[in-house]
């Protein structure tokens, strides 16, 4: 199966597995159109906010909700039961006066019409961006995660951190003077403090995408949402960074990108990401180091 080339046929699992991923070329709803029903258990994408970025089209407020609420049901139609979206956006900057309308709170209804249930408002706190001087400079964004059902799935243990007082004891009771921290570590919280992408980032793709996805944001929300094997989906590529993140992770990732520059950048990612993780499965059938860190 190409890459970036589709019939009317809807895509097949057992095709995806042998290639590892997909990466189309062209309309992300174009894209929706081949997948089945009830099939993707994580889409974590961030769709354009409309604040005249280069890849960016003008248009109105209302034309970007309308657009982005056509996506959203198509993704409610494609994701498993036990499945989760995760909607990263930040301020949709309206005319000339830089009003800001904070798209999480636009699309709330959107999801929620649809029966989805919102589990947590995760804050993306970055240090680096525009210095403002009429107002304090956004040095934060939103995900917005939301399971379909209440049986969901959801794997604390993968993305816990160091605790900060890991020999903290109980102080009485019946546990008095054992350790009372998690031995795995801390939940993460829903402020996340991850350095977002700008120039000399080690992660950073020369003459690339302006919003870059750091792939410590996309591993958290894969290897918690989801299972090796499973279907990650992103409709707004860029330049791949959740495909890399679900490939490097065991998952199949299936992503659009519109941008042919971006698309290019991408299809090197991702391409890439699967070698090293054929290699990865080489060194395991025969019993080697079994880190795929080793090999990268």
């Amino acid at each position: 199966m190409s890459a970036s080339k589709f019939n009317t046929a809807k895509i097949r699992k057992a095709d995806l597995k042998k290639k590892g991923y997909l990466w189309h070329f062209g309309d992300c709803l174009d894209l929706m159109d081949q997948i089945p029903d009830e099939s993707v258990q994580l889409i974590v994408t961030s769709p354009p906010y409309g604040i005249k970025k280069e890849y960016e089209k003008e248009h109105t407020l209302a034309d970007v909700l309308s657009f982005q609420e056509e996506l959203i049901e198509e993704c409610f139609r494609a994701l498993k039961p036990d499945g989760s979206i995760c909607w990263q956006v930040g301020n949709f900057v309206d005319g000339e006066g830089g009003e800001k309308v904070p798209w999480d709170i636009l699309l709330y209804k959107s999801f929620r019409r649809l029966g989805l249930k919102l589990r947590n408002r995760i804050i993306w706190h970055y240090e680096h961006g525009m210095h403002a001087r009429h107002f304090f400079s956004g040095r934060y964004e939103t995900i917005l995660w939301f399971t379909k059902s209440d049986d969901y799935y959801f794997h604390l243990d993968s993305v816990r951190v160091p605790q900060k007082q890991p020999t903290k004891r109980f102080y009485k009771g019946p546990r008095k003077g054992e350790i009372s921290s998690h031995p795995l570590g801390k939940n993460p919280g829903d402020v996340w403090k991850i350095t977002n992408i700008k120039n000399g980032h080690p992660e950073k793709i020369a003459d690339g995408h302006p919003c870059q996805y750091p792939l410590k944001l996309v591993e958290r929300l894969v290897t918690s949402m989801s299972r090796p094997g499973d279907i990650v989906l992103d409709p707004f590529g860029g330049v791949a960074s959740t495909l890399v993140g679900a490939i490097k992770h065991g998952r199949i990732g299936i992503g659009a990108e519109i941008n042919k520059k971006y698309y290019r950048l991408g299809e090197e990612r991702v391409e890439k990401a699967a070698a090293e993780m054929r290699a990865f499965s080489k060194l395991k059938k025969a019993d080697r180091p079994t880190s795929l860190d080793s090999i990268l």
